[in-house]
């Protein structure tokens, strides 16, 4: 979900810095690399919440508090007040301001182990914003052939892991690509050129570091059957390998239980037709909506977990303060609405 801030992220100029470096977490936020909780459970339904944002508008001085007003870290909130219990995080290449890149991520990633939280990696493959509307290639691999972008590739999903590793931080699901539902790293990675071959090569260099970890093909639109099955056909009959689909889904306000409704029947048949388990890696609704996002969430909540076949659901930066331009979080003033009850009421 990003063509609603592409433009505003451009447009940004920030001193990056200490944002760069993981020794400096505290510069984001004094209690940020406090560990509260090492303890992660694996087996429950993932309710999570996708934060890449954090450090950038902790940086810009943004600060977030419960809906009883008691100022709190953004993750911790999020898991004490939210019954948030996994994280998703984006990965850029080389990112012009810093944000998002291997660093950026470590401090992301290590703070959010630190409260016990399970994680999902996004690799994007850019070095900025991967969505249906534009999958660049990272500058710096733009000349490569198809074996040299593989290559590059995997050293770039092995630093980032690797990363994780040596502070003992495991993700649990890792996305090889972002939204691709025409493919990744143009025009090479296209889905009707190298796509299937590149998301094979994502596949090994993610179990040469962990092999438990879940790979996830992600697509947009949820409640469209036909851009799932034109991309999964492809990969199935590329023989590439995967373990999980993923989805993102936005309803409108107006018509949320149709779009709802065609997207848990999407889950099925997916499940059906390919024999993988799904993730809502994204998920989202106007934060002025948030009566609607309740009942929206419920719906997905219930439907998701009877299906059997779904691991979990992540909101998309529910944080998202709409005076940076982006709608459809899930905060007011800095504090949570009604759309997380859900996940609040099935915590432990």
């Amino acid at each position: 979900m990003n063509k609603y801030i592409k433009a505003l992220s451009l447009g940004i100029t920030l001193i990056f810095g200490a944002c760069t470096q993981a020794d400096d977490v505290a510069t984001t936020h004094p209690d940020a690399d406090k560990t509260v909780s090492t303890e992660i459970d694996r087996t429950e339904f993932a309710r999570g919440a996708d934060v890449s944002w954090i450090t950038e508008l902790e940086h810009k001085g943004y600060t977030f508090s419960n809906q009883d007003g008691v100022e709190k870290e953004c993750m911790q909130l999020l898991r004490d007040d939210c019954g948030i219990n996994a994280i998703r995080l984006r990965v850029w290449v080389n990112p012009v301001e810093g944000w998002n890149n291997i660093n950026d991520v470590v401090i992301k990633a290590r703070r959010a182990n630190n409260l016990g939280q399970r994680l999902m990696i996004d690799f994007h493959f850019s070095d900025t914003w991967a969505d249906p509307g534009a999958q660049i290639t990272p500058a710096a691999w733009t000349d490569l052939d198809i074996n040299g972008l593989k290559s590059a590739m995997s050293a770039h999903i092995s630093e980032m892991l690797t990363a994780l590793k040596d502070l003992d931080i495991e993700p649990e699901w890792v996305q090889i690509g972002n939204e691709t539902r025409s493919g990744m790293m143009y025009p090479l990675g296209a889905a009707d050129a190298h796509f299937a071959e590149l998301v094979d090569n994502g596949y090994e260099a993610v179990k040469n570091i962990f092999p438990d970890a879940k790979v996830i093909v992600h697509i947009d639109c949820g409640d469209q059957l036909g851009i799932y099955t034109y991309i999964f056909d492809i990969l199935k009959a590329k023989n590439s390998r995967y373990d999980m689909i993923g989805m993102s889904l936005y309803p409108d306000p107006s018509n949320w239980a149709t779009t709802v409704q065609k997207c848990l029947e999407n889950i099925k048949t997916l499940n059906t037709m390919y024999g993988k388990r799904l993730v809502i890696a994204e998920i989202g609704m106007d934060y002025r909506e948030e009566e609607t996002a309740d009942g929206m969430m419920r719906a997905m909540v219930k439907g998701c977990t009877e299906s059997g076949v779904v691991d979990g659901i992540f909101w998309w930066e529910p944080e998202s303060p709409a005076s940076e331009g982006y709608m459809k979080g899930c905060f007011k003033d800095g504090s949570p609405t009604k759309a997380l009850n859900i996940f609040k009421e099935m915590k432990k």
